[in-house]
């Protein structure tokens, strides 16, 4: 039988927060879906195919023999998928028991709509924290919120896989920032739904993640924008904003790199902003 959404949780040397995702995942009160790990090429004795030793539910575990990244790992889950939905899960995350049912009785009400997220509880360092107002989510046109920052938290999304394919995925080639690339991908086309409830639990603060290991993020953010206004679909106002954007990160980055003497980083990330200020249609603050 197949199930309506397709739960895909990508991990690498994550064991004994994986667990607590995956049981996050079988407590759903909802329960027409299955559920696909990929271990991203774990070396810590991650064995997820154990932890499902005992579960009468459809739960596979694809296990690559090479770290891949993120991105990968996702594509391949959703590759595998079966369900009309996908709703991915961080091993490093999880959910609230009415996430999926709360969401597919969204999802009931607002046909129209191909992918809707969310809210979320953050906890840093074992402790609530609030989100700074530039991070409260909203419903409908996001692309103007989300060339800035990314307004959509992969863990609480769920869309269509035909949205998906359409789409393309994630960019393989972005070791990080490769939700932010998704998410503008898809605002510049579709608008996306909101549950106001907070029915993800996102952790923050430890050494592992993405955004405390690698450096200057923009870079990337920089590359899914030139990708973006090169490609996409843009109408005239989501181009010139767009470019605005561009042009400001490219800026942030080329002081940051001229303030640690890197001349060749500085000079590229200059050449861009000087490049898209001057492009028509383009006005940036």
């Amino acid at each position: 039988m197949i199930p309506f959404v397709s739960v895909i949780i990508p991990s690498f040397n994550r064991r004994t927060r994986l667990k607590t995702a995956i049981a996050s995942v079988l407590a759903q009160t909802y329960t027409d879906y299955e559920l696909i790990v990929v271990d991203d090429g774990s070396d810590d004795g991650t064995e997820a195919e154990t932890l499902f030793s005992r579960i009468d539910r459809p739960c596979r575990c694809i296990r690559c023999e090479v770290n891949g990244g993120v991105s990968r790992a996702r594509n391949t889950g959703a590759a595998n998928a079966a369900g009309t939905w996908l709703a991915f899960l961080d091993s490093d995350d999880e959910w609230r028991r009415q996430k999926l049912e709360k969401q597919v009785a969204w999802i009931s009400r607002h046909p129209s709509f191909r992918i809707v997220q969310t809210r979320e509880t953050w906890i840093r360092r074992g402790r609530r924290v609030n989100p700074p107002a530039t991070h409260i989510k909203q419903e409908g046109d996001m692309f103007g919120q989300s060339l800035e920052r990314c307004m959509i938290t992969p863990s609480s999304v769920m869309l269509q896989k035909t949205l998906f394919l359409e789409i393309g995925g994630f960019n393989e080639s972005l070791p990080a920032c490769e939700d932010y690339d998704l998410w503008l991908r898809i605002t510049c086309r579709y608008p996306v739904g909101l549950v106001d409830e907070e029915l993800l639990i996102r952790y923050g603060g430890h050494d592992d993640q993405l955004s405390s290991t690698v450096f200057a993020l923009d870079r990337f953010r920089v590359r899914s924008l030139l990708d973006l206004v090169a490609y996409a679909p843009l109408t005239a106002a989501q181009y010139k904003l767009a470019c605005g954007e561009l042009v400001r990160k490219s800026l942030i980055l080329a002081n940051g790199y001229q303030k640690h003497g890197k001349v060749v980083e500085y000079e590229r990330y200059k050449k861009i902003a000087e490049q898209y200020t001057q492009t028509p249609g383009c006005t940036c603050e």
